[in-house]
């Protein structure tokens, strides 16, 4: 193909991907859904290789991509199937993003698949939210191994009635999982009408020919990376069982625009769930290095060729089940990005900024709400953002989502409507952000007042050791989480009563850079 057709083509698969999540995003129900746009929407080939992605969450795509083809190659497939599995440790990243997969044949050929990941606020856990303080896979919710939710174009209504029932909330977790089966069945039927006008070999050879390409623009812009080996450690906070400073260690080989990533010096798996299933660190790597490449760079697996990992079994990032994993996907993933981006800057000082917030400051939620003089039961999730690391040339950004996330706030408006809760402040922290020829970002003050006795969790980090600065420029500030003005711990579940108040101060970024 011509680099002009070669382009069109990388657009037209995209965009069955934006479509698809069009489709999620104004037929959910919930507002983690409808309102955060937690979740994501992707193309891969008939082996279970990434054609494409939209520009959706980075854990959710690069977990997905390094480990479907393990699922579909394990599946025997007909036209009009879908499958619905969330297992950490078969491709997942926790029990509440389930992903849905659909298969495409033409002409009893199989072409390829679409697939949506969406985060169900309850997915049957001990604790409202699905984010529990937990010690084992078990307590985070139903996990559910790949299964047919649909056979030959038919619902199977027993599984989706088995899945839903353990929700809270059964009419909404009910129409999050149609629009998520509803967005599929969009991508199919996109992604067959470009097949059909193309032609299947063609369509074909220019899944090959985006793939080459996307590993030699990978290669231009990685070889410019020194050779050499890279060295950089940092810590969690905590697992909320009680074990602290919880180390990741990589060792970055760079050689000639190919990287090899050693984990060995990380920590083994812990007690609490902070754990990462290895999907989840390899989106994390992936994610660093993809924000390396051309902004033009394909979206599909060639672009990932280069990146190798060497995760030992049974440490944090490649966690041996049944260990807990709810704050893996969210937290160490995080962390994770950090550890890269640190060993990176001492290859590439000017191109890695400062260490960002480093937490997706995590607050799950949930009791029983009286509407419409029936008392309901009602679960909430949100992630709230920060402040984002300082770089050589500019100022980090002030109350953002950075790195692993890029979903929105949920707005107020929706949030206290569906909710009974209040938000008493919502605010840029400032002077949070880290000191430095260029300034880190400052991060948030949320502020919820509870209407209702509620059951929250909170799960987050940089409580305790600060985002890193760069070149001399100072760390941004910790968070601070306050019930009624009193501290309270990082990781810790909490039985609020009517009339309290939660405030949620998130970390800022480093800074880069000496003042002048």
């Amino acid at each position: 193909m011509d680099a002009i057709a070669l382009s069109i083509f990388a657009s037209r698969i995209n965009a069955v991907c934006e479509e698809m999540g069009a489709v999620l995003q104004s037929t959910a129900l919930s507002p983690n859904i409808k309102d955060r746009l937690d979740f994501s929407c992707a193309v891969f080939d008939a082996d279970g290789e990434l054609c494409a992605q939209a520009a959706h969450i980075p854990v959710h795509l690069g977990s997905m991509a390094y480990a479907m083809s393990g699922i579909v190659s394990t599946l025997i497939w007909q036209a009009g199937d879908m499958v619905v599995v969330n297992d950490p440790y078969l491709g997942g990243t926790h029990l509440p993003d389930v992903t849905l997969i659909a298969p495409l044949f033409i002409n009893d050929e199989l072409i390829g698949f679409v697939t949506n990941r969406a985060h169900h606020a309850d997915i049957g856990a001990t604790t409202p939210g699905s984010m529990p303080i937990s010690q084992s896979l078990d307590e985070e919710g139903v996990i559910i191994p790949p299964t047919f939710i649909v056979r030959a174009g038919v619902v199977d209504d027993v599984v989706l009635s088995d899945i839903t029932s353990q929700s809270r909330n059964h009419f909404q977790s009910h129409g999050d999982y149609s629009a998520q089966l509803s967005a599929n069945r969009c991508g199919v039927a996109r992604l067959e009408a470009l097949i059909k006008l193309m032609g299947i070999t063609p369509f074909r050879e220019a899944l090959v020919a985006l793939n080459d390409y996307a590993e030699r623009l990978a290669l231009s812009r990685l070889s410019q990376i020194p050779d050499g080996t890279y060295r950089f450690h940092d810590v969690m906070d905590d697992d909320g069982m009680g074990h602290k400073e919880i180390r990741i260690e990589v060792c970055i080989d760079a050689m000639q625009g190919r990287m090899h990533l050693d984990f060995s010096g990380t920590a083994k798996q812990v007690m609490g769930n902070i754990n990462c299933p290895l999907s989840v660190a390899a989106a994390a790597v992936f994610y660093v290095f993809r924000c390396l490449m051309p902004a033009h760079t394909p979206a599909c697996a060639g672009s990932f060729r280069p990146i190798t990992l060497a995760i030992p079994q049974g440490t944090l990032l490649n966690a041996c089940r049944p260990a807990a994993v709810a704050a893996g996907n969210v937290e160490t993933s995080t962390r994770t990005v950090d550890v890269v981006m640190g060993a990176l800057a001492q290859a590439i000082p000017d191109k890695i900024p400062a260490a960002s917030h480093g937490s997706m400051n995590n607050v799950a939620m949930g009791g029983v709400q009286l509407r419409d003089g029936q008392q309901q039961a009602w679960d909430y999730y949100e992630t709230i953002g920060g402040g984002m690391g300082a770089g050589a040339l500019e100022n980090g950004l002030s109350a953002v989502q950075t790195h692993m996330t890029n979903t929105r706030n949920t707005p107020i408006e929706s949030l206290e409507m569906h909710y009974p809760l209040r938000l008493r402040r919502y605010a840029i922290r400032g002077g949070s952000g880290g000191a430095g020829l260029q300034k880190g970002g400052d991060g948030i003050i949320r502020e919820y007042e509870f209407l209702a006795d509620t059951i929250v969790t909170l799960l987050t980090e940089r409580r305790f050791h600060a985002p890193w600065g760069l070149a001399g420029g100072e760390p941004g500030s910790v968070g601070i989480n306050c019930l009624d003005n009193r501290t309270v711990d990082a990781k810790q579940c909490l039985e609020v009563r009517a009339g309290d108040r939660l405030t949620i101060n998130t970390p800022g970024g480093g800074g880069w850079g000496k003042e002048e």
